[in-house]
């Protein structure tokens, strides 16, 4: 895909999980407002998801910019796909796309579809 070294990191992270959340901080301690916001809509959810904090490589923190040729963070992907950051996840839960967008793909969505 790319010489950069951190890609080969978020490609497999990406593939191993079939919803993975690129976020400054962890699930369990976000460190910015905008992570949070998606932790709190994906645990409402009850979605299994993996966090992957940003904040412990530079190279990654960086490498998910240049990946998905999104400029923030947190990222989320579904099933191998870019959904979008953080105003997105938020705007589609609001609508009640989000809860729909998951269960189409096949991932296990328990929580009421919006707020």
């Amino acid at each position: 895909m790319s010489d950069n070294p951190a890609f080969d990191t978020i490609k497999s992270e990406i593939d191993k999980n079939d919803v993975v959340l690129f976020m400054k901080g962890t699930p369990l301690f976000p460190q910015c407002g905008f992570s949070n916001l998606v932790v709190q809509v994906l645990t409402h959810l009850e979605v299994p998801f993996e966090g992957v904090n940003v904040l412990d490589d530079d190279d990654v923190r960086q490498g998910i910019k240049d990946f998905s040729n999104w400029p923030t963070i947190p990222q989320l992907y579904v099933k191998g796909e870019f959904v979008g950051g953080c105003d997105i996840i938020k705007e589609m839960f609001e609508e009640g796309e989000l809860h729909a967008y998951l269960a189409d793909k096949g991932v296990p969505v328990r929580g009421m579809a919006t707020a």
